[in-house]
Parts: structure tokens; sequence; C-alpha cells
């Protein structure tokens, strides 16, 4: 049995069963597979890719490997727990489930069926504004502990309107990302012809004809719908719009100022998310935010950034523990989670684990891949003598 309380989801159904393929996934790298065998590669490409040459996108996963773990040893580990708080509030574990847009496009259902996988985890999940799911979707078939993730749209009034339906469904947390100020240029959309305007052309057809089980999913369910942008424009809504409605409806005016008005009308937990330099840490806190994520988008928007886990150690001393501090960007392992937490990180984000995992096998995929990272953060820790996260410190990192 689990060591963490499973939180009740939608109509309390059973976990769905794992495709082989899915049950036979032992890393995150094996679902990021099984997803690329699924999705076509135009999909795959927008999940998976960065902006221009890819810099800040690997340097994210290097970060990791740049550091070293110094194990203890001849502690008993026998007796390991996970459980930590995330936002002055119990998690089962160090991490909660980034935003990310666009989902049901690779999987019809996967907002859904990634927000079920984190509740029955009894860790939080953050829904993204470009989600293909609703918030109020997300609180009737999920639940658990909800962050909604808000761009600040050019019309600003549709913002504060999608942050007061947070509210009213209930979500704990609002999540103003800042480091969108345009949208990157990822040149792999280009390529597979997922382009400025969308069109379809005889590439793309003949990329969506590959792979006939996507194709006949999404022809039976339909396109999918950004929910949440249901009444902004037309264009804004239609999955196939997804790279031309980054950074066209999003504000770069959006500013300081902005974000105290945020801080003004929401009661909740306020999290700033794209933060990398002390000294906007530091202009956050004074604002009254709970928490900062470490986050340079994954990647996806400035290439050349600096690798979230390099940025951390500044952000930390900024902010001296007077609110939590969280980061993302490139965790792919249960030791990533474990060296995150040792520099002084309350908890890691992840998103395109749960995305691999949702594309390659629905709710299922999505805790294959909690579960895998649960499973070798506790066996890292158990590997370093830390018998609990508070005992992941400085001094486990070489």
């Amino acid at each position: 049995m689990p060591e963490w309380a499973p939180v009740r989801v939608g109509s309390d159904t059973p976990a769905p069963e794992p495709s082989r393929a899915v049950r036979r996934s032992w890393s995150i790298e094996d679902l990021r597979t099984n997803a690329r065998a699924h999705l076509p590669r135009a999909v795959f490409d927008l999940f998976d890719g960065g902006a221009e040459d890819e810099h800040t996108l690997r340097d994210n996963r290097a970060a990791f490997s740049r550091r070293t773990l110094m194990p203890r040893v001849l502690v008993n580990v026998a007796d390991v727990s996970l459980d930590t708080t995330l936002l002055g509030r119990p998690s089962s574990m160090p991490i909660a489930v980034a935003p990310t847009g666009a989902v049901g496009f690779g999987r019809p259902g996967g907002d859904v069926a990634i927000a079920r996988a984190a509740a029955r985890n009894g860790i939080p999940y953050s829904l993204s504004t470009s989600a293909t799911a609703s918030i109020e979707q997300i609180a009737e078939q999920a639940g658990g502990r909800l962050w909604f993730q808000a761009y600040i749209i050019k019309d600003r009034s549709f913002t504060f309107k999608l942050i007061e339906r947070a509210r009213a469904a209930g979500y704990e947390g609002v999540m103003i990302t800042v480091d969108l100020a345009v949208g990157g240029k990822r040149e792999k959309d280009f390529r597979n012809d997922l382009s400025i305007p969308f069109r379809y052309t005889l590439r793309n057809l003949v990329d969506f004809a590959s792979r006939p089980r996507w194709a006949a999913q999404m022809l039976r369910n339909g396109m999918p719908v950004m929910e949440n942008l249901r009444g902004l424009t037309p264009a804004s809504t239609d999955a196939k719009g997804i790279v031309s409605t980054a950074g066209r409806n999003y504000d770069p005016s959006f500013d300081w100022e902005g974000l105290r008005s945020v801080r003004d009308a929401w009661p909740g937990k306020l999290i700033v998310k794209g933060i990398v330099r002390p000294d906007d840490a530091v202009r956050a806190l004074a604002i009254g935010v709970d928490a900062i994520v470490v986050s340079n988008h994954g990647g996806r928007q400035l290439d050349g950034g600096i690798a979230t886990l390099d940025a951390l150690p500044g952000v930390l001393a900024a902010v001296q523990g007077r609110c939590s501090v969280l980061v993302d960007g490139g965790v792919r392992r249960g030791a990533d989670v474990v060296k995150a937490l040792a520099l002084g990180a309350e908890g890691v984000l992840v998103g395109r684990a749960t995305l691999y995992g949702a594309c390659a096998g629905g709710e299922a995929g999505a805790l294959r891949a909690l579960e895998i990272l649960r499973d070798e953060v506790r066996r890292t820790m158990q590997l370093c003598g830390a018998r609990s996260v508070a005992e992941i410190t400085p001094d486990l990192l070489a």
C-alpha cells in the first residue's frame, strides 16, 4: 500500500490499467519514446522541442549532470518518507505538476488524465490557461490541490475573469507566468508546417496520416479546444492555432504594477513562475507573492538563457526563506529532485514527464510517470542516507 493518502478523484473510479508498453516503461525517457511512437512528428516536437537552437533546453538537463551527490553511508534507511509541505500544505512528495498547454492535441482528455494522476498521488496540479480542459472541468473531474496558471492576455479583464473562475472553483493558488512577453521562435514547428497561421499542407497531412491511431482519436473526439480561451477570439480556442496564439494574445506591457494588481485581486496563494534573477525575486517578494518558480519555460521561449538549476542558488539567497521557492526545467530523474532540494528548493515542478506519460497512455501513463519519479526519489534518498525530505541537505552535493 502507498504511504500517502489518496485524494478523492471525480467519481471515485479505480485507477486505469496501463498498457504493456506503459507498464514496461522504466524511466521517463521510456515514456518519451512511447509518446514519440504514438504522436505525429509535428505534435511530438510541439511538446518536446525548444526555441531556436535549443541550447537552453539541453542545458536544463546538463545542469543536473553538473551536480554530483556525496552520499552518507551506514544510515538506517529501511523507513524513508517522501512526505513534505509545498506552499504550506501537505504533499506526498516534493513534486508538483507544471502547467502544460494543448495536451488534448496529444491525447484526448489528457489534461484531466494528468490532473487525476496528480490527485491520486496527493500532489499539486497546475492547469494552464491554454489547456484543453476548463477550470471547472478539472475541479469537478479531478479535484485535489489545484493551481491555475494564468497568462496575461492583452484583454486584461479576460484574465481577471479567469482568475475569478479559479477562485469560484476552489483553486488554492494562481500562478502568473512572467517569462512570456512574446512567444519564442520554435523552428521545429515551422519545419513541420505547424506555422503562423496554421495551414494544412501535404507535409503535415502525411505526418498526421503516419500515426493512424492518433488520427482516429482526433477524428473520433474532434479537434481539441482551448476551453479557457472561449470567447476571446476563434483562433485562440482552436488547438491548431497554438503556435500563432503564443505571443499574439499575450500582453507584452504587463509589468510589476500589473503583478501588484493581481496580488490585490487574488486572496489565495500567488505563485510567480519564470523568475531567474535575484533582483526580480526581491521585487516579487516585496509585492507579496507566496512562491517563486525558478523557470525558463522549459527552454521554449528565450534560447541562450540560464539553466534553471544554475539560477536557483541566487534566487534562494535573495529570498532568504521569506517565500517558497520551487524550480522546474529538465527534471527527468528522482536524483534530479534530490539535487534541487539539496540546493535549497522546496520542491520541483514536472511538465514534460507527465505529458509524455499521458500521450503514451492517458491517465495510466501519467500515473506511471509519477510512479517512476516516486520510486527514484525514494531510492536516491536511501542510497544517500536521507530518511526524510528534511535530511536532503546541502552536504549531499559534492
